[in-house]
């Protein structure tokens, strides 16, 4: 599972987490979302654990820009 956080870059007022599931050859099958209170990965990690406490990020989070300048970080999870 793939969780992705992002920051507001176009001031669109929606601070938000995404959790993405792939099948077996990787292709995404589904995803959530949830509110935050903070951009970035402070905030995603304070997020989750008070959303979905039993969901673990299992690696760093890795920083990226999309094609439009927004900001986004990617972090692998699993359930406990």
């Amino acid at each position: 599972m793939l969780l992705t956080c992002y920051a507001d870059t176009h001031g669109y007022g929606w601070h938000h987490v995404d959790l993405f599931t792939h099948d077996h050859t990787g292709r995404e099958v589904n995803w959530v979302h949830w509110q935050v209170d903070e951009d970035g990965p402070a905030g995603a990690d304070e997020a989750t654990a008070r959303v979905e406490p039993a969901l673990r990020r299992t690696s760093e989070w890795r920083r990226g820009i999309s094609a439009d300048g927004s900001e986004y970080w990617t972090a692998q999870a699993a359930w406990g």
